[in-house]
């Protein structure tokens, strides 16, 4: 089992990060209507303060796969299409540079998914079994999954070597295989030999409660982790995080719990202003349902009275997951293109395929990318 680090000043300043005192306690307060004003107020007072804190360095997204999810899940049950009951998720790895807070140039990876260590979570080896035994499942299967790139192999495309990423973080360990990104001393099932580290010497960024939940799975949680995913994986290779911290110039790691306890969300600011990313939601219709034109979601909005339509797999605490949203509305920026909509870019999202219609994204970004990613920064 691997000990958590815990957070501690100095453990954040050895890596140039801190922690971001305007959202302590916000959720603790109680009841939860004054909670939800609470996260509202707090995200409202750091942004003035993160927008005046610079800019990163560089920032590029890149498709790794398209995996299938059942629409009832996407929209928490907002969205019926019975001949359509799956979808194709867009998962993207993110590479940002940025200066920490001891001028140390660093460079990030942001969901770096090895989609053969997320087919052994029990969800989707259950689904592949659905899948298998449906007449025609392989045409199934060809419509919902698409493999794109693997992450070494972003890496070379960007012109990085493993020894130029300094961390590697999720939003949450949901269908991740730590062992895959770290290595492992074990041999995993199906291989040769101990798994070397995808990144080289790079740590893992976890919240605390992710990394715990990980260790020891409630059965109602079991489904969407693999486990067994920290076996032979070294303890020093995670650095765990309790709360909010900013990691350096122009970016910060929000704790957005309700998905999973130890969810937290990316946020950076660019030339265009603030972006936030996470799994909350897999369209920009989940954070503004108002505008949504996929059969259901505005409905929900107005019918419910709520802001959001939350990405609905997993229930932990959906007011949790409630306020969370609400935080990364306020952090995030309108988009230069249309102002109508905001700067969220979903870490896995709605593939917009005409085949999935109605189910289409109403609008998508379709990635990100500014400046230069450079490699050696040091």
């Amino acid at each position: 089992m691997v000990k958590q680090a815990g957070r501690s000043d100095a453990k954040l300043t050895e890596i140039g990060a801190r922690p971001i005192p305007e959202f302590d306690g916000v959720h603790e307060v109680w009841p939860r209507g004054e909670r939800l004003t609470a996260v509202r107020r707090a995200a409202e007072a750091y942004k003035k303060r993160f927008t005046t804190q610079g800019q990163v360095r560089a920032i590029k997204s890149v498709d790794i796969a398209a995996a299938p999810y059942p629409v009832k899940y996407a929209f928490h049950d907002a969205v019926s299409v019975p001949a359509l009951p799956l979808i194709s998720m867009i998962n993207r790895m993110i590479v940002v540079q940025y200066d920490d807070w001891n001028g140390t140039p660093r460079t990030l990876v942001f969901e770096p998914t090895v989609p053969d260590g997320s087919a052994e979570a029990p969800f989707y080896r259950n689904l592949r079994t659905l899948i298998d035994r449906i007449p025609g499942g392989h045409l199934v299967e060809k419509l919902v999954l698409s493999y794109y790139n693997e992450p070494g192999d972003v890496l070379a495309q960007l012109g990085l070597e493993p020894g130029d990423i300094d961390f590697c973080t999720f939003d949450h360990l949901h269908v991740q295989d730590p062992r895959m990104i770290l290595g492992s001393s074990e041999v995993i099932a199906g291989e040769t030999g101990p798994r070397r580290a995808l990144f080289g010497d790079a740590k893992m960024l976890v919240h605390s409660r992710e990394l715990a939940t990980l260790q020891s799975l409630h059965p109602m949680q079991w489904a969407w982790y693999v486990d067994g995913g920290l076996g032979g994986v070294a303890p020093e290779k995670f650095v765990t995080f309790d709360g909010d911290i900013e990691l350096g110039q122009g970016i910060a790691l929000l704790w957005t719990p309700g998905h999973t306890d130890g969810n937290h969300s990316l946020v950076v600011n660019t030339p265009d202003g603030v972006w936030v990313s996470s799994e909350n939601g897999i369209s920009l219709d989940n954070w503004q349902p108002e505008l949504s034109r996929i059969p259901g979601v505005w409905k929900y909005h107005e019918k419910f009275g709520r802001e959001i339509c939350p990405n609905a797999n997993t229930l932990e605490d959906s007011l949790d997951q409630y306020d969370s949203m609400i935080k990364e509305k306020t952090l995030a920026d309108p988009c230069k293109a249309d102002p109508r909509w905001l700067q969220i870019l979903p870490s896995s999202e709605l593939a917009p395929r005409k085949r999935q219609w109605p189910v289409v994204p109403t609008y998508a970004h379709g990635g990100i990318e500014y400046g230069e990613i450079e490699a050696d920064l040091r």
